[in-house]
Protein backbone atom coordinates (compact mmCIF):
# COMPACT_ATOMS: atom_id res chain seq x y z
CA UNK A 1 0.00 0.00 0.00
CA UNK A 2 1.52 3.84 -0.50
CA UNK A 3 1.88 5.34 2.36
CA UNK A 4 0.65 9.22 1.01
CA UNK A 5 3.72 11.29 2.73
CA UNK A 6 3.74 14.64 3.41
CA UNK A 7 6.14 14.96 0.01
CA UNK A 8 3.41 13.21 -2.22
CA UNK A 9 0.77 15.72 -0.25
CA UNK A 10 3.08 18.82 -1.45
CA UNK A 11 2.37 17.29 -4.82
CA UNK A 12 -1.03 16.94 -4.66
CA UNK A 13 -1.45 20.46 -3.87
CA UNK A 14 0.92 22.11 -6.22
CA UNK A 15 -1.50 19.75 -8.68
CA UNK A 16 -4.74 21.29 -7.34
CA UNK A 17 -3.36 25.15 -7.50
CA UNK A 18 -1.75 24.18 -10.58
CA UNK A 19 -5.12 23.24 -11.64
CA UNK A 20 -7.18 26.30 -10.12
CA UNK A 21 -10.07 23.88 -9.41
CA UNK A 22 -11.62 26.37 -7.69
CA UNK A 23 -12.39 28.68 -11.30
CA UNK A 24 -14.53 25.79 -12.85
CA UNK A 25 -17.07 27.79 -14.46
CA UNK A 26 -18.87 25.04 -16.76
CA UNK A 27 -19.07 22.91 -13.81
CA UNK A 28 -20.65 25.25 -11.96
CA UNK A 29 -23.18 26.58 -14.34
CA UNK A 30 -24.13 23.02 -15.02
CA UNK A 31 -23.81 21.04 -12.27
CA UNK A 32 -24.76 23.43 -9.16
CA UNK A 33 -26.59 21.45 -6.34
CA UNK A 34 -26.46 17.85 -8.11
CA UNK A 35 -24.77 14.81 -6.29
CA UNK A 36 -24.30 12.10 -8.41
CA UNK A 37 -21.99 8.44 -8.76
CA UNK A 38 -19.47 8.29 -11.21
CA UNK A 39 -17.23 5.39 -12.49
CA UNK A 40 -13.63 4.53 -13.17
CA UNK A 41 -13.61 3.21 -16.33
CA UNK A 42 -10.23 0.76 -17.78
CA UNK A 43 -10.58 1.68 -21.24
CA UNK A 44 -7.64 -0.28 -22.01
CA UNK A 45 -6.23 -4.00 -20.21
CA UNK A 46 -3.42 -2.36 -17.21
CA UNK A 47 -2.22 -3.31 -14.10
CA UNK A 48 -3.63 -1.10 -11.62
CA UNK A 49 -1.41 1.50 -9.43
CA UNK A 50 -2.28 4.85 -7.54
CA UNK A 51 -5.48 4.57 -5.90
CA UNK A 52 -4.70 5.92 -2.77
CA UNK A 53 -3.76 9.20 -5.24
CA UNK A 54 -7.17 9.16 -6.15
CA UNK A 55 -8.90 9.52 -2.57
CA UNK A 56 -5.92 11.24 -1.21
CA UNK A 57 -6.65 14.01 -4.40
CA UNK A 58 -10.44 14.13 -3.57
CA UNK A 59 -10.39 14.26 0.12
CA UNK A 60 -8.25 17.43 -0.65
CA UNK A 61 -10.90 18.61 -3.00
CA UNK A 62 -13.77 17.63 -0.95
CA UNK A 63 -13.80 15.26 2.01
CA UNK A 64 -17.68 14.81 1.65
CA UNK A 65 -17.08 12.57 -1.95
CA UNK A 66 -16.67 8.90 -0.91
CA UNK A 67 -14.91 6.36 -3.01
CA UNK A 68 -15.24 2.32 -3.29
CA UNK A 69 -13.63 0.19 -5.28
CA UNK A 70 -13.46 -2.39 -6.63
CA UNK A 71 -9.76 -3.51 -7.67
CA UNK A 72 -6.72 -2.89 -5.32
CA UNK A 73 -2.95 -1.77 -6.86
CA UNK A 74 -1.25 -4.04 -8.68
CA UNK A 75 -4.04 -5.95 -9.73
CA UNK A 76 -4.84 -6.60 -13.57
CA UNK A 77 -8.40 -4.87 -14.96
CA UNK A 78 -9.41 -5.98 -18.37
CA UNK A 79 -10.98 -3.40 -21.03
CA UNK A 80 -14.57 -2.13 -19.43
CA UNK A 81 -13.57 -3.24 -16.22
CA UNK A 82 -14.99 -0.66 -13.60
CA UNK A 83 -12.37 -0.11 -11.23
CA UNK A 84 -13.93 1.80 -9.05
CA UNK A 85 -17.03 4.71 -7.84
CA UNK A 86 -17.41 7.54 -6.41
CA UNK A 87 -20.49 9.51 -5.27
CA UNK A 88 -20.97 13.43 -3.85
CA UNK A 89 -21.39 16.89 -5.36
CA UNK A 90 -20.83 16.71 -9.17
CA UNK A 91 -19.09 20.15 -9.12
CA UNK A 92 -16.72 18.58 -6.64
CA UNK A 93 -15.86 15.32 -8.64
CA UNK A 94 -15.48 16.96 -11.70
CA UNK A 95 -13.08 20.00 -10.08
CA UNK A 96 -10.83 16.91 -8.93
CA UNK A 97 -11.38 14.64 -11.91
CA UNK A 98 -8.37 15.70 -14.02
CA UNK A 99 -5.73 15.64 -11.21
CA UNK A 100 -6.65 12.12 -10.01
CA UNK A 101 -6.57 10.57 -13.47
CA UNK A 102 -3.05 12.22 -14.25
CA UNK A 103 -1.54 10.52 -10.68
CA UNK A 104 -3.68 7.74 -11.78
CA UNK A 105 -2.97 6.83 -15.49
CA UNK A 106 0.71 7.69 -15.33
CA UNK A 107 1.44 5.35 -12.04
CA UNK A 108 -1.26 3.11 -14.03
CA UNK A 109 0.93 2.92 -17.30
CA UNK A 110 4.34 2.52 -15.24
CA UNK A 111 2.73 -1.07 -13.65
CA UNK A 112 1.21 -2.20 -17.14
CA UNK A 113 4.71 -1.61 -18.90
CA UNK A 114 6.49 -3.19 -15.86
CA UNK A 115 4.20 -6.31 -15.55
CA UNK A 116 4.59 -6.93 -19.34
CA UNK A 117 8.37 -6.71 -18.68
CA UNK A 118 8.25 -9.27 -15.78
CA UNK A 119 5.94 -11.17 -18.20
CA UNK A 120 8.59 -11.48 -20.39
CA UNK A 121 10.96 -13.44 -18.44
CA UNK A 122 8.49 -16.36 -17.84
CA UNK A 123 9.44 -18.35 -14.94
CA UNK A 124 13.29 -17.05 -14.36
CA UNK A 125 14.57 -15.76 -10.89
CA UNK A 126 16.00 -12.47 -12.58
CA UNK A 127 14.18 -9.84 -11.05
CA UNK A 128 13.47 -6.65 -13.22
CA UNK A 129 14.22 -2.86 -11.49
CA UNK A 130 13.06 0.37 -12.16
CA UNK A 131 16.40 3.18 -12.08
CA UNK A 132 16.87 6.80 -10.49
CA UNK A 133 15.29 7.96 -14.04
CA UNK A 134 12.20 9.04 -12.51
CA UNK A 135 9.86 12.27 -13.42
CA UNK A 136 11.26 15.09 -10.69
CA UNK A 137 9.01 14.71 -7.76
CA UNK A 138 7.41 12.08 -8.41
CA UNK A 139 10.31 9.64 -8.12
CA UNK A 140 8.01 7.97 -4.78
CA UNK A 141 5.07 7.11 -6.81
CA UNK A 142 7.35 5.74 -10.12
CA UNK A 143 8.79 3.49 -8.05
CA UNK A 144 5.79 2.53 -5.65
CA UNK A 145 4.00 2.01 -9.30
CA UNK A 146 6.88 -0.61 -10.59
CA UNK A 147 6.17 -2.91 -7.54
CA UNK A 148 2.71 -2.74 -8.50
CA UNK A 149 3.42 -4.11 -12.01
CA UNK A 150 5.92 -6.94 -9.95
CA UNK A 151 9.09 -4.96 -10.08
CA UNK A 152 12.04 -3.96 -7.64
CA UNK A 153 13.21 -1.26 -6.50
CA UNK A 154 17.06 -0.51 -7.88
CA UNK A 155 18.27 2.67 -5.29
CA UNK A 156 15.81 5.23 -3.98
CA UNK A 157 18.13 8.17 -4.27
CA UNK A 158 21.96 8.61 -4.40
CA UNK A 159 22.37 7.71 -0.49
CA UNK A 160 20.70 4.37 -1.00
CA UNK A 161 23.72 2.71 -2.34
CA UNK A 162 27.67 3.38 -3.48
CA UNK A 163 27.34 3.47 -7.64
CA UNK A 164 30.98 3.08 -9.24
CA UNK A 165 30.76 4.30 -12.79
CA UNK A 166 33.49 5.76 -15.39
CA UNK A 167 33.62 9.26 -13.90
CA UNK A 168 34.51 7.50 -10.36
CA UNK A 169 36.95 5.10 -11.61
CA UNK A 170 38.83 7.73 -13.62
CA UNK A 171 38.58 9.73 -10.39
CA UNK A 172 40.68 7.71 -9.13
CA UNK A 173 43.64 6.93 -11.34
CA UNK A 174 41.89 4.79 -13.90
CA UNK A 175 42.07 2.06 -10.73
CA UNK A 176 39.05 0.17 -9.99
CA UNK A 177 41.06 -1.34 -7.00
CA UNK A 178 41.03 2.52 -5.58
CA UNK A 179 37.63 3.61 -6.53
CA UNK A 180 36.73 0.64 -4.23
CA UNK A 181 38.70 1.23 -1.42
CA UNK A 182 37.81 4.80 -1.34
CA UNK A 183 33.95 3.67 -1.05
CA UNK A 184 34.52 0.85 1.37
CA UNK A 185 36.32 3.90 3.30
CA UNK A 186 33.69 5.99 3.69
CA UNK A 187 30.36 3.81 3.03
CA UNK A 188 27.88 2.78 6.31
CA UNK A 189 28.35 -0.70 6.75
CA UNK A 190 25.25 -1.88 5.44
CA UNK A 191 25.65 0.00 2.12
CA UNK A 192 26.87 -2.24 -0.88
CA UNK A 193 28.58 -1.32 -3.61
CA UNK A 194 28.29 -1.72 -7.15
CA UNK A 195 30.56 -1.22 -9.95
CA UNK A 196 29.64 -0.73 -13.37
CA UNK A 197 31.85 -2.89 -16.35
CA UNK A 198 32.03 -3.06 -19.84
CA UNK A 199 34.60 -5.61 -20.44
CA UNK A 200 35.91 -8.40 -18.96
CA UNK A 201 38.90 -6.47 -17.87
CA UNK A 202 36.88 -4.45 -16.05
CA UNK A 203 34.89 -7.32 -14.35
CA UNK A 204 38.12 -9.46 -13.01
CA UNK A 205 39.35 -5.66 -11.92
CA UNK A 206 36.52 -5.28 -9.83
CA UNK A 207 36.01 -8.83 -8.39
CA UNK A 208 39.27 -8.52 -7.15
CA UNK A 209 38.06 -5.52 -5.36
CA UNK A 210 35.62 -6.71 -3.57
CA UNK A 211 32.64 -5.19 -5.48
CA UNK A 212 29.41 -6.42 -3.41
CA UNK A 213 27.53 -6.25 -7.67
CA UNK A 214 28.60 -6.45 -10.90
CA UNK A 215 26.74 -4.36 -13.41
CA UNK A 216 27.00 -5.69 -16.87
CA UNK A 217 26.73 -2.44 -18.84
CA UNK A 218 25.61 -2.61 -22.77
CA UNK A 219 27.19 -6.66 -23.30
CA UNK A 220 25.88 -8.51 -25.56
CA UNK A 221 24.10 -11.84 -24.28
CA UNK A 222 27.08 -14.15 -25.16
CA UNK A 223 29.46 -11.86 -23.58
CA UNK A 224 26.64 -11.70 -20.48
CA UNK A 225 27.10 -15.88 -20.42
CA UNK A 226 31.20 -15.61 -20.19
CA UNK A 227 31.06 -12.50 -17.56
CA UNK A 228 28.19 -14.81 -15.18
CA UNK A 229 30.56 -17.40 -15.40
CA UNK A 230 33.62 -15.82 -14.26
CA UNK A 231 31.21 -14.38 -11.35
CA UNK A 232 30.65 -17.43 -10.00
CA UNK A 233 33.98 -18.79 -10.12
CA UNK A 234 35.72 -16.27 -8.70
CA UNK A 235 32.58 -15.00 -6.13
CA UNK A 236 30.24 -17.75 -6.10
CA UNK A 237 26.93 -16.41 -5.12
CA UNK A 238 28.06 -13.50 -3.30
CA UNK A 239 28.09 -11.12 -5.73
CA UNK A 240 25.16 -9.95 -7.29
CA UNK A 241 25.41 -9.41 -11.07
CA UNK A 242 23.20 -7.20 -12.86
CA UNK A 243 22.70 -6.21 -16.71
CA UNK A 244 21.54 -2.53 -17.98
CA UNK A 245 21.22 -0.60 -21.14
CA UNK A 246 20.46 -1.79 -24.25
CA UNK A 247 17.62 -3.95 -22.52
CA UNK A 248 14.01 -3.74 -24.63
CA UNK A 249 11.26 -5.80 -23.94
CA UNK A 250 11.84 -8.08 -26.98
CA UNK A 251 15.20 -8.86 -25.29
CA UNK A 252 13.90 -10.20 -22.32
CA UNK A 253 13.22 -14.01 -23.48
CA UNK A 254 17.14 -14.21 -24.36
CA UNK A 255 17.91 -13.16 -21.08
CA UNK A 256 15.74 -14.75 -18.67
CA UNK A 257 17.53 -18.02 -18.39
CA UNK A 258 21.16 -17.27 -18.44
CA UNK A 259 21.94 -16.47 -14.87
CA UNK A 260 21.11 -12.79 -14.20
CA UNK A 261 20.46 -12.24 -10.85
CA UNK A 262 19.17 -8.61 -11.99
CA UNK A 263 18.27 -6.50 -15.38
CA UNK A 264 17.67 -2.40 -15.02
CA UNK A 265 15.57 -0.53 -17.27
CA UNK A 266 15.04 2.88 -17.01
CA UNK A 267 12.64 2.92 -19.44
CA UNK A 268 10.56 1.62 -16.79
CA UNK A 269 9.58 5.15 -15.93
CA UNK A 270 11.04 7.47 -18.33
CA UNK A 271 9.46 6.37 -21.23
CA UNK A 272 5.82 5.73 -20.61
CA UNK A 273 2.68 5.92 -22.13
CA UNK A 274 -0.18 6.75 -19.68
CA UNK A 275 -2.97 3.83 -19.32
CA UNK A 276 -6.18 4.75 -20.57
CA UNK A 277 -8.56 5.46 -17.88
CA UNK A 278 -11.65 7.39 -17.88
CA UNK A 279 -14.39 8.88 -15.08
CA UNK A 280 -17.55 8.79 -16.34
CA UNK A 281 -21.31 9.80 -14.43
Amino acid sequence: MLFVSPRIRRLIDMAIDEDEVGFDVASAVFFEGESVTARLVAKERLRLAGLPMVTAVFERVDPSVTWSFDFEDGQAVDVGGVIGRAEGPAISILRAERVALNFLQRMSGIATKTARYVEALGDSKTRILDTRKTLPGYRELDKYSVRCGGGANHRFNLSGGVMIKDNHIAAAGGSIAEAVRRARERAPLTVKIEVEVTNFDELDRALDAGADVIMLDNMATDEMVEAIARVREHSGERVAVEASGNITLERLPELAGIGLDYISSGALTHSIEAADISLKF
